[in-house]
């Protein structure tokens, strides 16, 4: 008779044993972000600047300040 052979490491010894049968399970992950409440992507009123072109900032802010100056020029004259 032949002697059966050692497994040498504990994943032979696990292998052996029993198959894994749960992969994947989404129990309680509905009532996980119910509990606070799940809530709409807050909206901005502009885009951030950050990561453009520092020339091109900088112009926009000069744009926006004389138009600004423009608006209430005309308000002005309206009234």
């Amino acid at each position: 008779m032949l002697p059966i052979p050692h497994p040498t490491s504990r994943r032979e010894v696990e292998a052996d044993v029993m198959a894994k049968s749960k992969n994947h399970t989404n129990h309680n992950q509905n009532r996980k972000a119910h509990r606070n409440g799940i809530k709409r992507p807050k909206t901005n009123r502009s885009r951030s600047m950050k990561g453009v072109d520092p020339k091109f900032r900088k112009n926009a802010l000069h744009a926006l300040v004389g138009s600004r100056k423009a608006r209430a020029e005309q308000k002005l004259a309206a009234s």
